[in-house]
């Protein structure tokens, strides 16, 4: 088992923290001022940790991918030769879903803790909670253990072909830019590849995410507008028109490019060390 993968992909995870005014747009549509950032106040810090905390979880993607990648190997050829890009995007697949279980509740916290600003620019004195974990509580209390799985079904619909297409998207572009010769990758190409693999997978994942944010935030401020996962497409279609589904992909592209460049140049370092030791060397 590939225990590196988790690790590493644990700590390049930690780099996700750009995700507060993604949830905000999938929400209710773009705030007013948006671009002077969010407000420097305690909930930024709250946020902060909730957003940490969930990207942990990244550390199963990885690991699940790799250790998919190295099972479906040695299946085919006993481990030997390298992985088609079949094996790729079902890894990807497999490492998507993987992390919804132990994520969906981290991301419940985590959007209705970004999203409850609007409430204040509405003229609220008081947020609805003051916390990560007294929003934990306060959604077990009112909605059962239920509402920390509420919008699972479009989670997984988006971080199941999200990842296939990040993992896919990776892969292909180092092979691309990539001289056979090379035992090590280039730091240049991992980082350009990372980057593209980033703006893949959201470019496929925005639409669910939309469709899940709304889903998670349903009943929060007023009375429940949607009835199930098709009445919320439906819904939305009807009142919004098609367009509204990759109305935050610009703010969602424009993240993801750097964070992910980022994120795979650390996890092909870390990843590197903790298998081959000190002596290993990085990305050239």
């Amino acid at each position: 088992m590939y225990i590196a993968d988790f690790v590493s992909g644990s700590l390049a995870g930690c780099l996700f923290s750009l995700d507060t005014h993604r949830s905000m747009w999938s929400c209710s549509g773009p705030p007013s001022g948006h671009s002077k950032g969010p407000d420097p106040n305690p909930e930024t810090v709250h946020w902060s940790i909730s957003m940490c905390g969930s990207n942990i979880f990244k550390g199963r993607v990885f690991g699940t991918y790799r250790n998919c990648l190295q099972c479906l190997s040695q299946a085919r050829c006993g481990g030997t030769g390298p992985n088609t890009k079949l094996e790729v995007f079902f890894s990807g697949l497999a490492g998507g879903i993987a992390q919804i279980l132990v994520m969906s509740p981290g991301d419940i916290v985590k959007v209705r803790l970004q999203c409850q600003t609007e409430s204040k620019r509405g003229g609220s004195s008081k947020p609805k909670y003051q916390g990560p974990v007294h929003c934990l509580l306060s959604v077990i209390k009112e909605e059962g253990f239920r509402g920390l799985y509420r919008g699972v079904l479009p989670l997984i619909l988006r971080d199941g072909p999200s990842y296939s297409t990040y993992f896919l998207t990776y892969s292909t572009v180092c092979e691309w830019l990539t001289d056979n010769r090379k035992e090590k990758l280039d730091w240049r190409v991992v980082m350009l590849a990372g980057g593209l693999a980033g703006m893949a997978g959201w470019t496929v994942g925005t639409p669910m995410d939309v469709i899940k944010a709304r889903l998670q935030m349903d009943g929060m401020r007023e009375t429940k507008r949607y009835k199930g996962f098709f009445h919320c497409i439906a819904e939305t279609v009807r009142v919004e028109g098609a367009g509204v589904f990759f109305r935050s992909l610009g703010i969602n592209c424009l993240r993801a490019f750097p964070v992910n460049m980022v994120v795979f140049y650390t996890y092909e370092v870390l990843s590197g060390f903790l298998r081959a030791g000190p002596k290993s060397d990085p990305p050239l």
